[in-house]
């Protein structure tokens, strides 16, 4: 009879965050596959578990999900376990899960935290409604266009990213989405945890001033279909900052009528005025 493989969820930052549960598989499974053995061990340590590891993570997933499974296939137990989070939600796991399912391998989560739906709690936005695209493309071109493929999306937006493409990641979201309301999650649940809550344009100045270290988690609100009828205001606005970054009248014209629903016409008639 084959074993079971648990998907369990570790602390994103503070090691009291996890489950009397997860403890208990953490003991008595008789392997623990883990991205990165040395973090997993810290953990483990603290509460003095002596399971023994092994690792699994992104560059040996297609060689180690095969010698996981024979295992499974034995009767062990397994535990798969990411650095933090829930395994397979932007981290390693799936292949593993790709082969054990049709194997009849017996797949139970052992739930815990999750840095999406921590910061999405506490982020001020609407939550009956999101979407998590997990990290942004690291090139601008790409990442541009990934973000016009979600420009009408009306659920909120959940985006990772890292330090040293915050500046870059924000700006294009200003650009592409206009001025929304975004919560920026810091270091969930560590020591310097801090949240930032405002509009794109705000942020944007934020992580200009100063660099923002950390896991990062972006929550954007997402596009209002009701509030097409965009005031004069928040569109001169939006064709004087184009304007400031060297787009000319006709890309201003194709990129807000676009955006806001708006006559490319009016547009074009109001950034030439702008302009003048």
């Amino acid at each position: 009879m084959a074993g079971v493989l648990y998907i369990v969820a570790t602390p994103i930052g503070n090691l009291e965050d996890i489950t009397l549960r997860a403890l208990r598989i953490l003991k008595e499974v008789d392997l623990i596959a883990a991205e990165d053995t040395r973090h997993t061990a810290s953990l483990l340590n603290h509460y003095g578990i002596r399971t023994p590891l092994t690792s699994y993570h992104e560059h040996n997933e297609r060689t180690k999900a095969r010698a996981l499974l024979a295992r499974l296939k034995q009767g062990e137990n397994i535990a798969l376990v990411s650095d933090a989070g829930t395994p397979t939600v932007s981290d390693p796991g799936y292949r593993l899960l790709l082969e054990a399912i049709p194997a009849g391998v017996n797949v139970i989560p052992i739930p815990g935290p999750s840095a999406l739906t921590t910061a999405l709690s506490a982020s001020g936005l609407p939550t009956d409604r999101f979407v998590f695209e997990g990290f942004l493309p690291a090139k601008k071109k790409e990442r541009k266009q990934k973000l016009r493929r979600l420009q009408e999306e009306t659920g909120t937006l959940i985006f990772y990213e890292v330090p040293h493409r915050l500046e870059e990641s924000l700006e294009d979201l200003l650009e592409i989405f206009g001025d929304r309301q975004i919560a920026i999650g810091r270091e969930l649940t560590k020591v310097h945890e801090e949240f930032l809550r405002g509009r794109l344009s705000e942020m944007s100045a934020e992580a200009h001033r100063r660099e923002l270290r950390g896991e990062l988690t972006l929550v954007v609100r997402g596009a209002d279909r009701e509030g097409e009828a965009v005031s004069g205001d928040v569109l001169i606005s939006e064709i004087q900052r184009l304007q400031k970054k060297g787009m000319r009248v006709k890309e201003i014209a194709e990129v807000l009528g676009e955006k806001f629903s708006f006559p490319k016409r009016e547009v074009y008639r109001l950034a030439l005025k702008s302009k003048g």
